[in-house]
């Protein structure tokens, strides 16, 4: 009886194993011949025998499963995540299999996401850059894709969770960049080390070189901040900043989306207060001058605003905002001599004051032309905005004639830049 048992269960064995044999090899052909959908049934039969299988079979199982949810890129979004958790209890056997199959997952998603990039959806690439990531947790640019794509569809908690992982990983998104300058163009440009290497030898590109780019940690700082303002978490979003300042208090683009910070909240002084700082330490930065211009403008420090708009258009002549604002600083004072002019009376007292204002009104209008004019003496393709002003100044001092020669630029413009 004993042996009849033995013999039996050796049976049962046996069948179970030709089962499972029978059962992967089906899995096998179906993705062999590309047919993804019969590979998923069968990949789901042989899963009930699952429990019975050796180490090796549970090892081909899972790489096939993976195989069979990818679908040679196919997949849905929902399948590539079952497909990583399968291929993530392969152990042993097909270890070197998997290897190259997650590396061609990662080629794949990486394809999938820039196509989708292109084609501006961009919650679908977000997805795809992440995926691509969760392959083998290597390529943590791909994260920050990730992120920075989800915030272009406002998915923003989304983007939060990626931007807090890249945090404790220590993301800094710095890498060796290496360079020439095209003799052709003149321009710089950034290459691969093989391709810039040739290029140089071959005599097209001149003055190479190598440097590293800068942090992305700023950005991500800034971003998850901005988030948590959006969250209506102000007190998240400044702790943010300042723990990433604590870290590096010397870097000047984080002082700057502290300030940015506080102007969301409508802290002005903060802002200006911070800009400062900021300026201390990049005494030469135009855009922080401007900055500190337009929040003395709108404090009505018109003086200290004036100073701001030259010190910009000192270090940047092509700055043509600054020129705008400098030129309206010297309009909005005119402004206010025509409200004193309109307040005067009929004597001939007020006649004579009446005079001395006009003089006053438009030499302060020629001041704002003037300064327009300068700009465009250093900048002949000087946009509309500025061509516009100017032909209003013109129109404000009674001078039609050069009204109508500014006007005839801004037709050749065709209305504008």
């Amino acid at each position: 009886m004993k042996k009849q048992l033995i013999i039996a269960l050796a049976v049962s064995i046996s069948a179970f194993s030709f089962a499972q044999k029978k059962e992967l090899k089906t899995v096998e052909k179906a993705i062999k011949n590309n047919n993804f959908a019969e590979a998923k049934v069968a990949i789901t039969q042989a899963e009930g025998l699952l429990s019975v299988m050796d180490e090796k079979s549970k090892a081909k199982f899972y790489y096939l499963k993976g195989q069979a949810l990818y679908a040679n890129g196919k997949g849905s979004i929902a399948d590539i995540d079952l497909a990583l958790e399968s291929l993530g209890n392969v152990n042993g056997a097909y270890e070197s299999e998997t290897a190259i199959l997650k590396q061609n997952m990662a080629n794949g998603l990486l394809t999938n996401g820039n196509s989708a990039y292109e084609k501006k959806d961009y919650s679908k690439a977000s997805n795809y850059f992440e995926k691509a990531y969760r392959v083998s947790q290597k390529d943590t640019v791909y994260l920050y894709y990730a992120a920075a794509t989800a915030i272009n569809v406002k998915e923003y908690d989304r983007a939060l969770g990626i931007y807090e992982e890249l945090k404790e990983l220590g993301y800094t998104g710095i890498v060796k960049e290496y360079f020439a300058t095209d003799k052709e163009s003149g321009k710089e440009v950034v290459l691969d080390k093989g391709t810039r290497d040739i290029f140089v030898k071959g005599g097209s590109h001149i003055n190479p070189g190598e440097r590293f780019s800068d942090s992305k940690k700023p950005e991500i700082v800034k971003n998850v901040a901005l988030i948590y303002i959006s969250n209506g978490d102000n007190e998240k979003a400044l702790t943010a900043i300042k723990d990433a300042r604590a870290e590096n208090p010397e870097n000047v683009d984080l002082i700057v989306n502290e300030a940015n910070i506080y102007l969301q909240l409508k802290d002005e002084t903060k802002f200006k207060e911070l800009i400062e700082e900021a300026l201390v330490k990049d005494p030469e930065n135009a855009i922080l001058h401007y900055n500190v211009g337009v929040v003395n403008m709108k404090k009505g420090d018109v003086e200290s605003a004036k100073k701001s708009f030259e010190k910009v258009l000192s270090i940047d002549p092509a700055y043509s905002d600054a020129a705008l604002n400098l030129s309206n600083l010297y309009i909005e004072k005119g402004n206010v001599v025509i409200e004193d002019m309109g307040n005067l009376g009929m004597s001939k007292a007020d006649d004579a004051k009446y005079e001395t204002l006009k003089v006053e009104k438009n030499n302060l209008f020629q001041n704002g032309a003037d300064v327009l004019i300068d700009f465009m003496s250093k900048n002949p393709d000087a946009n509309s905005d500025i061509l516009t002003q100017l032909k209003n100044i013109y129109l404000a001092l009674g001078e039609s004639g050069k009204a109508k020669d500014i006007e005839a630029k801004i037709d050749a413009m065709g209305g504008g830049q």
